[in-house]
C-alpha cells in the first residue's frame, strides 16, 4: 500500500475495525453449521444496503473501465466494459453477509460468472489462489475453488439497475458464501496466483477464509 493511499482512507474507521479483530467483536461462539435458517450466527437482518468502504469512492465510467486478468493463466487479457457486456450473462439471487454483523436477503444481480472469465484466460495448474485489486487500492484474496464456485459473479447490475458507484459500480465481485469484504468493489485486476497473498483486511487481523456460517471473522 502506498503512502498516498493510506493518507486518504479513513484511518479512524480502519483502526476501529482492526480493534474489532483484536477484541473478537461480534463473536457469538455458536456457529450454525446446520444452516437451519438463512441468518448466520451473530448477524442481524437489514432491508437497506449499508455502504462500507475505505473512505474513497473511485469515479470510473463504464466507457473508461478495464478489467485486467493476469498471473498464472495461459491467456492473460484486459477486457473493456463493452467486452464484459458481450460475454454470456447470468441473473442471480442470493443473500449477502457483512462481517460488521448485517445480512441482506434476496439480492438480485446481473453479471458474468467467474467461471466464464476463467474459461477465457485458462488458468494454469499452478493457480491456487485468486487476488483482487480495486480502483481505491483495496485488495483481498480467495482460494481458486472459492472463486470458481457456481454462484460467484462479476456484477454490473443490482435490482435491475446499473450498480451504483457507492456499491462498487461499474463492476464488483460477488462471492455470496463468504463475508462480503471478500467481494471487492470497483475491481480492476484479477490475478490467478500460485501463492496466497493476504489482502487489506486480512493483513489487519481478519480471517483469511471468511466463512460466515462458522464465524470466521478474525484470525
Amino acid at each position: 500500500m502506498t503512502e498516498s493511499f493510506s493518507g486518504k482512507i479513513k484511518d479512524k474507521l480502519i483502526a476501529a475495525k482492526r480493534k474489532w479483530a483484536e477484541d473478537g467483536r461480534l463473536m457469538t461462539g455458536a456457529p450454525d453449521t446446520e444452516r437451519a435458517n438463512r441468518l448466520p450466527p451473530g448477524q442481524r437482518l437489514v432491508t437497506d444496503w449499508p455502504v462500507l468502504d475505505l473512505g474513497i469512492t473511485p469515479h470510473v465510467s463504464a466507457d473508461d473501465y478495464q478489467l485486467e486478468i493476469n498471473g498464472q493463466v495461459r491467456k492473460p487479457m484486459t477486457l473493456s466494459f463493452s467486452d464484459l457486456l458481450d460475454l454470456p450473462h447470468v441473473t442471480a439471487k442470493n443473500d449477502i453477509h457483512c462481517v460488521t454483523s448485517w445480512s441482506r436477503y434476496e439480492n438480485h444481480w446481473q453479471g458474468v460468472l467467474a467461471k466464464t472469465l476463467a474459461e477465457l484466460v485458462d488458468p494454469l495448474p499452478a493457480a491456487r489462489h485468486v487476488l483482487f485489486t480495486a480502483h481505491d487500492g483495496y485488495t483481498t484474496n480467495v482460494r481458486i475453488e472459492q472463486f470458481l464456485d457456481d454462484d460467484v459473479l462479476l456484477a454490473h447490475h443490482w435490482e435491475g439497475e446499473p450498480l451504483s458507484e457507492e456499491h462498487g459500480g461499474p463492476l464488483r465481485v460477488v462471492i455470496p458464501k463468504l463475508y462480503f469484504w471478500k467481494s471487492a468493489k470497483w475491481v480492476k485486476k484479477i490475478t490467478f496466483a500460485r501463492d496466497d497473498k493476504p489482502g487489506f483486511w486480512e493483513e489487519r487481523g481478519y480471517h483469511n477464509n471468511a466463512d460466515p456460517w462458522t464465524e470466521e471473522r478474525y484470525e
